[in-house]
């Protein structure tokens, strides 16, 4: 007799479970977060995807038995690591369009836009993402009339490093219907030029012009982005991200690969609240599949704009920007509702919040919505936290707010952040240590794909606060500088639990998910400037090897 594919998919589904065999994983060298302390073991047993024994030293190992038995080859072994703040559809997308991260000039990303409209001609519209004025010589925004000399057939769509500004060529524009008479929008900008024209640089919710024209991506196509995403993710180590701000289809597509057995790492998403659905989405309350790759109990609100946009939104001018202090998203009393709603249907609250004012307005609202709707235990949390009033830092502790901080982003910003903000608020961004020593939980992610999601560059900045050129010497504000450490506390139990998963992630102790990662070099042994450098080896989700 034939088996249908369903029902031979049921047989070895219940097969692998009947001869499911116990694993050992021996002679490793190991690290993991125990009750707040750096702690070492050896070996690691697991059955299925639970992990049973930790052997630290002295621990004798058992017998083999009916047991499967992998030498570790005294290779470093950590729990999975885990990104508190990242885009998983957006970072698949960026691997499938043109990659403008490393470009030094206008002319240079205008160069790589054109190599890849030859190499797409079945495209309707060019996409790419990556381009950073402030990394070009004359640290300009770029300008339409550039990407029209090589590309005005079709619409072309660039994506700035930070994802809070769009450079688009004549075409885009067009079919758009945008022209020097096109109003202003609220909470966003339309960069002109001398005689008002629009130059081609749209920032904030003034992107939305330019997005809504664009088609929208079939459920296949959402599908696949993600699993290259989610497989590339596993590549440097992650075996969990909280995805910081999904649509309704978006989700859809998570449940899809769940219930197809195809999610490759976990996923923590947050609903965002420029969902047309994000109501009734909220409304049918948290959800939690039944293997814990995908949860969603929370809900992402974006306050402001980007440091290096100039949407962030200061108290003060922008000192680079005199009579500017960037933009906030939402009008306030309208954040305040969207706050406050999400808290009474019992969701955490995650909101992005870069500039000392965005920063500042949110707390108020925490501090006081926290009390009114009783939810001081959901971790409500502030992505980003970047630019702080010094005064408001003890705040998050008082209220058992989350920093949801990335590492990254201050060596990325070193070159333009003081210039943004000036000498006397730049102490209180990227305050990681003053965070630190006020009590408070930091969850350490990259953003990505605004940075690249390479956990140890998120480590290596952490304790350097350097680039990977060692600069500068000595580190950017290294008062502010995390402990190793402390570093991998942020990006495995801190996450956990600003993911209200630290029972189930975070470290290799028995109970827990069998998420662990095999690395090349032992990053607590190593030189601090080499720990960006590391390469994993292998990756365990769920006890089960992932492959790249």
């Amino acid at each position: 007799m034939k088996l249908s594919p369903l029902l031979l998919a049921s047989a070895c589904l219940f097969s692998a479970n009947l001869f499911a065999q116990t694993t050992l994983i021996k002679n490793v060298n190991g690290y993991t977060m125990e009750a707040g302390a750096l702690v070492q073991f050896h070996a690691v047993k697991y059955k299925d995807d639970i992990i049973k024994t930790v052997y630290k030293q002295g621990d004798v190992l058992p017998a083999k038995g009916d047991m499967t038995i992998i030498d570790g080859q005294q290779k470093t072994m950590l729990p999975g690591l885990i990104d508190a703040h990242g885009h998983v559809l957006n970072y698949g997308l960026s691997l499938l369009r043109a990659d403008l991260m490393s470009t030094k000039s206008e002319q240079d990303a205008v160069a790589i836009i054109s190599e890849y409209a030859n190499k797409n001609k079945a495209l309707s519209w060019l996409q790419g993402r990556g381009w950073n004025q402030v990394q070009w010589p004359n640290k300009q925004f770029p300008t339409a009339a550039s990407l029209d000399k090589v590309i005005d057939e079709k619409p072309v769509v660039l994506g700035r490093v930070d994802g809070h500004a769009i450079w688009v060529n004549s075409k885009a524009m067009e079919l758009a219907g945008i022209d020097k008479d096109t109003k202003e929008i609220e909470g966003g900008e339309i960069v002109r030029d001398s005689d008002g024209n629009p130059s081609g640089v749209f920032i904030d919710n003034a992107m939305s012009l330019i997005y809504s024209k664009i088609p929208t991506l079939n459920d296949e196509e959402v599908q696949h982005a993600l699993k290259i995403a989610m497989r590339s993710l596993a590549s440097v180590g992650l075996t969990s991200v909280h995805d910081a701000g999904i649509y309704s289809d978006n989700l859809d597509a998570f449940k899809a690969l769940t219930d197809d057995n195809e999610m490759v790492i976990r996923i923590n998403a947050m609903l965002d609240v420029t969902d047309p659905q994000w109501r009734q989405q909220m409304a049918k309350g948290h959800y939690r599949s039944g293997d814990d790759m995908l949860a969603v109990h929370s809900v992402k609100i974006s306050a402001d704009g980007a440091l290096g946009s100039r949407g962030a939104a200061l108290i003060e001018d922008y000192s680079d920007k005199p009579h500017h202090k960037g933009l906030l998203l939402h009008d306030p009393f309208d954040l305040t509702k969207l706050i406050k709603a999400s808290m009474e249907a019992g969701f955490q609250v995650n909101t992005h919040a870069i500039g000392d004012n965005a920063n500042k307005l949110v707390l108020d609202n925490y501090e006081t919505l926290i009390k009114q709707t009783k939810t001081s235990a959901l971790r409500h949390r502030v992505e980003h936290a970047q630019v702080l009033q010094l005064d408001d830092i003890k705040r998050f502790a008082d209220n058992n707010i989350i920093a949801s901080m990335q590492a990254t982003h201050a060596t990325s910003d070193k070159n333009m952040a003081e210039d943004r903000v000036g000498s006397i608020r730049i102490k209180g961004a990227y305050a990681w240590r003053t965070l630190i020593d006020n009590g408070v939980v930091i969850a350490a992610g990259s953003d990505f794909p605004v940075e690249y999601p390479n956990p140890f560059f998120g480590l290596h900045a952490s304790v350097t606060r350097q680039d990977q050129q060692n600069q500068p010497e000595n580190g950017w504000y290294i008062n502010e500088g995390m402990t190793l450490t402390e570093a991998f506390n942020s990006f495995t139990m801190g996450a956990a639990y600003a993911g209200h998963q630290e029972t189930l992630l975070g470290s290799i102790e028995a109970g827990k998910k069998a998420d662990f990662i095999l690395i090349d070099q032992d990053i607590f042994k190593v030189a601090p400037e080499k720990i960006w450098q590391t390469k994993v080896l292998d990756t365990y989700v769920n006890g089960q090897k992932v492959s790249f």
